[in-house]
Parts: structure tokens; sequence; C-alpha cells
């Protein structure tokens, strides 16, 4: 017979653990994202200051992922071992003053440099996150927490985007370039919010001093009864995760959902800035922040829905396909309205397919396998970070025509959601599943 007691308690738990741990998550997470990003706001100003070309600029940006992807796999392991607190702080500590030191970025090489280091340095933030949230929430409640810790996404580009036109003003003080301003001050802003995470986050439910005895029990049973349910059919151990056939479709099909992200992320404020002055500024900040308005309703919205229904895999389809033919609209648009809604659609679609997507993996994985392989979907997905800039120009260099790489892009977006549509279909909650109340002995 279930107890309500327990029920209730691990309601209680799930309630105080969103609100203690997911703003200071969106925090960091909205800084994460303007210092991979902010480099697209600069581009127009670093380009003429340093003579950098778009194919140079194109391949700077995207080395970030390089050295993301390499070392993304190991630096999960030693935050499964060394605890969220002291790995994270550390991530957000070196990225941040790596970020910081784009200042210095002055010639082709050192940009290079910069950004593959700036990989290197941010590798096991974001799946990192993804694998401490299964800590705290279990499956009828992740879907919803993962889409609040995805607000990050477009509260960086809601908040970054006027912040980083706001600095771009700053040509010249104390003998800085605009884009020098841009690099330091949202660098270092991460370094100070890295060390206050040391302080401020708790590794595990049975430390968390603001859940009482009976509400950490029950929380703790619930993610162990999970885990347990699992383990027939998931890979056993770190290393066996890395070659598990599931865990590769999972990464193709990530893999397809970043290129999207990325091919809008980078050239949005480009796009908006050449229908107005084309200077890029506190007015491109402000209208570029239009669309990522969008995406943080849709998001809430679609996350909650899912977890009622279960139906994650289906919405993540219709998302990534919304995504993709928004992409496609805004190369067809020739005026401000009708390129910002078609922004809008695809925003919103890439944002919200994305926290409907980790449900489906964290589902199917669990201890050091969800460990390595959050990290290994993670890291090949992120690719897509670094095929997206570079497909966008090879196609408008071969087809001669600005659309072409948009369109190629949106293309990619329709193949990921036919491989999302055919991915592993246990589904992390079900309807008749998600009310059912935990026992604690």
């Amino acid at each position: 017979m279930a107890n309500p007691v327990s029920a209730q308690a691990l309601d209680r738990a799930i309630s105080k653990s969103r609100l203690r741990l997911l703003p200071f998550l969106i925090l960091m997470y909205i800084l994460a994202f303007i210092d991979r990003s902010n480099v697209g706001f600069a581009k127009a100003a670093l380009l003429a200051d340093t003579g950098l070309g778009d194919a140079a600029f194109a391949f700077g940006a995207s080395i970030f992922f390089i050295g993301y992807a390499f070392f993304e796999v190991p630096s999960n392991y030693m935050l499964h071992k060394l605890g969220a607190k002291v790995w994270l702080c550390r991530i957000m500590v070196t990225w941040g003053l790596v970020s910081a030191a784009m200042m210095f970025a002055r010639d082709a090489n050192t940009f290079y440099v910069l950004r593959f280091l700036l990989g290197v340095a941010e590798a096991g933030f974001f799946p990192g996150i993804i694998l401490y949230l299964t800590y705290w929430f279990p499956a009828q409640s992740r879907g919803q927490a993962l889409g609040m810790f995805y607000f990050g996404l477009p509260l960086a580009l809601v908040l970054g985007s006027p912040l980083s036109g706001w600095l771009l003003e700053f040509h010249g003080v104390f003998g800085l370039k605009n884009w020098q301003w841009l690099f330091v001050v949202e660098g270092l802003m991460a370094s100070v919010v890295g060390i206050a995470a040391y302080f401020y986050l708790v590794n595990r439910p049975a430390q968390a001093s603001w859940l009482s005895d009976e509400e950490k029990h029950a929380l703790q049973t619930a993610l162990a009864e999970e885990d347990a349910k699992k383990k027939d059919s998931s890979p056993h151990g770190f290393l066996s995760a890395l070659r598990n056939p599931q865990v590769l479709k999972f990464c193709l099909a990530y893999f397809t959902v970043q290129m999207s992200v990325y091919g809008v992320v980078f050239y949005l404020p480009t796009r908006i800035a050449g229908l107005l002055d084309g200077h890029i500024g506190l007015n491109v900040g402000l209208i570029t922040a239009i669309p990522w308005i969008c995406a943080l309703i849709v998001t809430r919205v679609i996350t909650r829905y899912a977890d009622r229904t279960g139906q994650h895999r289906r919405l993540a389809v219709c998302m990534l396909t919304m995504a993709a033919l928004g992409i496609a609209a805004s190369a067809l648009g020739t005026s401000m309205v009708p390129v910002v809604l078609a922004f809008c659609f695809a925003a919103a679609g890439f944002v919200a397919v994305q926290p409907l997507f980790w449900t489906i993996p964290t589902s199917y994985l669990s201890g050091a396998a969800a460990a390595g392989g959050i990290a290994l979907i993670n890291s090949i997905g992120n690719l897509g970070g670094f095929a997206a800039p570079n497909l966008k120009t090879i196609m408008e260099s071969q087809f001669a025509d600005p659309r072409a790489g948009m369109f190629a892009l949106a293309a990619v977006g329709i193949i990921g959601a036919i491989l999302l549509s055919r991915l592993h279909r246990q589904s992390p909650n079900t309807p008749s599943s998600q009310h059912e109340p935990v026992q604690v002995g």
C-alpha cells in the first residue's frame, strides 16, 4: 500500500531542490552560452580591426568545438569522481579567464588557439550539469528540470544580446577596442560565478541541509528505484557506454540538433544587422532578443506538457521540425518582420527540443555509464557547432547564393527530426506512472 506521506515528501524534496539549485545552474549556463557565442557579436568589429576574413572567422568560431569534444568525456569522468562543486568551479574559472584572454586575439593564429583553449576549458560543463540533474530529479520531473535549466540558453541571448551590443559601444575606452571590452567583461563574470559555485552547490541529496531527513530519504529512494530499473537494459560501466550502439545513435541525433542551434546563434546578429544599417550595437541586440523570449515561453509550456503526457520523443521531433522550417524561412525573408518571425520559430524549436532530447538518454543510462554516455553524446553532438558555420560557408560559396547555407542547415534539421523519431522508445515518464507514489520503508 502506497504511503501518501512519502509521495508528499518526494514532491516537497523535488520542489525545494528545484528552487535551490536551478536558478544558480541557469545563471551558470547563461554565462557559458554568452562566452561561447559572443564571438558572433564581435565578428564585424573583430574582422575590421584584425583583418580576418569570413572563412578564417568561421574556422575560428567553430574550432571551439574541437577542443570541447576532445576533453568532454575525461572531464565528465572527473566530475563523477570529484563531485560537481569542485569540478564545475574549476571549469567556470578557467573558461572565464580564457574568454577574457580573447582580448589579445589580434591575428588569425591567436584567435584559433584561444577559441580552441576555450573549448578545452569549458569541456564537461554541460554534460556535467545534465549528469548532476539526474542526481536530484527523478524521471517524472526531469523534463521540467531540464527545461528550466535550458532557460539559460534563451536568457543568455535575451540578456547577453543587449549586454554584448552595449559593450560594443565602449570603443576606445581606456585604450581598448569595443570587441576587447566584450570579451574581458563577459569572461571575468564567469570566473567570479565559478568561485561562488564552489560554496553554493551541493553534490548529492544526502548532503542537502535544506531537505528534512524524510525528504532526503524519499528523493534518494525514488532515484535508486529508477536506477535499478535501468540496469537490465542499459550499459554497465563508464567505458561500456562509450561503445554502446544506442548511445552512438543518440550522438548522431544530437549532432543534427546542434547544427541547427549554432547555424542560428552565430549568424542571427549579422542577419538582423544587414536589415538595419549594418552596425551591430544595442539596437540589434534588442531585436535579436525577441526570438529568445519566444523560446523561453515555448520551452516552459512544452516540457511541462511532455512530463504530464510522457510524449518527450514525439514532441522533440515536432520541435526540431519547426526549427528547421524556421531556419529555411529566415533565409527567404527580405524585411525585418518576417525574418524575426522566422527566427522566433527556429529559436523556439531548437531550444525546446534539447531538454526533450535529454530525457531520452537519461532514461536509459545510469551511474558511471551515464557519466560516460552523456559526455560522449554531448561531445560528438557539439561537433555540430564546428560543422554548422563551415557547412554554411561552403554551401554559400558553392551555389553563389547567401541563402544556400541556411537551406542546408534546415535540411540537416529535417534529417535530425527523422533520427529522433527512431530513437530508443522507452519514455522517461508515462501518464500512468507519473503519479505513482514512492514507498519508503
